[in-house]
């Protein structure tokens, strides 16, 4: 799969569809979702970014690269400590990718190890990829794979992971994340709903490729799950911008979070909302930074939530600014797990 990564730094294990599925308006996508059509057989258009949030998105990096680059030492220091020198590293795309290329790049830093880096795709309700599994698993023993994301909203890929790697004796069903706010994994930088720029824009700090992709007419018995390749952005591209600004912070001595754990885990918090707004589906419900930025990005936003004590928090900046740009209403309102939740419109006001 092609992408604007250099394969030193990641090998995508996906198949290359660019041309072959047409992207689909949000609204259009929405309604099918929510009539049952899964996510997974369709793209969306890729929202195109307006100046303004722009300049939001390089503030958050400028402010924030230092916070995340010292989530990613912890993660990796964790990962040497817990998993041992001779891991895998295997980053869930797309989210994961930039994660992954920097554990990659932190564990070179300071351990001075070359660890082997590669992306395949996991899809909620349709499982992780078989062929991408097997050729791993024909190259390495099963207890070097380590999976890897960029963050935990209320753990739905976590669970879906769980489920999978079962089929895959000796596979650890772990996974190694910079922020986990729904309390579910030891193996994360931090418990603190924090801002990993990242997750401000799509493809262009994602090496230009797609969120993943399988449909039978187009993905066939023995391929890869695909993804596209937007090669047309090549100009708008920020993928090493963003992984070069956040190494430029690594540090050999990194500080733990100090941020006061909650006990409970975010799925409790979850289920909360969805009985004081009335919402039955929780899959509606998008907790944290990350999830609530994609809401807005590629869903047909319903209402952001953001706890008070945020209020005009420069880490929320792009959130209330693209709310604002999707004309979708912010709520203040009391959260203990996350910073904010995005909420997606159900299909009957879709």
């Amino acid at each position: 799969m092609r992408s604007s990564y250099s394969e030193e730094d990641v090998i995508l294990l996906l198949k290359d569809i660019t041309g072959l599925v047409e992207p689909q308006p949000a609204k259009v996508r929405e309604k099918l979702i929510q009539s049952g059509k899964h996510y997974s057989e369709m793209l969306p258009v890729e929202y195109v970014p307006t100046d303004q949030y722009m300049q939001v998105y390089h503030n958050a990096l400028k402010h924030y690269a230092k916070p995340v680059a010292n989530a990613v030492g912890m993660l990796a220091d964790k990962i040497i400590e817990n998993k041992g020198k001779k891991i895998v590293l295997v980053s869930l795309a797309r989210a994961g990718i930039p994660i992954g290329i920097l554990v990659k790049r932190y564990i070179k830093f300071k351990y001075g190890i070359n660890v082997p880096h590669y992306s395949i795709s996991i899809i909620r309700g349709r499982g992780i990829d078989d062929n991408a599994m097997k050729y791993l698993l024909e190259k390495y023993r099963p207890q070097q794979i380590l999976f890897v994301d960029g963050w935990i909203g209320k753990g739905a890929i976590l669970n879906e992971l769980k489920k999978d790697i079962s089929a895959y004796e000796g596979v650890s069903a772990d996974i190694a994340v910079v922020a986990d706010p729904a309390n579910v994994t030891e193996l994360c930088g931090t418990h603190e709903d924090i801002l990993i720029p990242s997750s401000c824009l799509n493809s262009t700090v994602s090496g230009l490729i797609s969120r993943t992709f399988l449909r039978d007419d187009i993905i066939g018995r023995d391929d890869f799950h695909g993804a596209v390749y937007y090669g047309e952005l090549t100009d708008s591209d920020l993928s090493y911008d963003f992984i070069e600004t956040i190494e430029k912070e690594f540090n050999m001595e990194n500080t733990p979070d100090l941020e006061k754990r909650v006990e409970s885990q975010g799925i409790d918090e979850v289920i909360n909302i969805g009985k004081n707004f009335g919402i039955d589906d929780i899959n509606l419900i998008k907790p944290g930074i990350g999830e609530t930025t994609r809401v807005l990005l590629r869903r047909i936003p319903w209402k952001v939530l953001i706890d008070e004590r945020y209020k005009g928090n420069p880490q929320l900046e792009h959130i209330v600014r693209l709310a604002e740009e999707k004309h979708t209403p912010v709520e203040y309102y009391p959260l203990t797990h996350y910073k904010c939740c995005g909420i997606i419109k159900k299909l009957a006001d879709a």
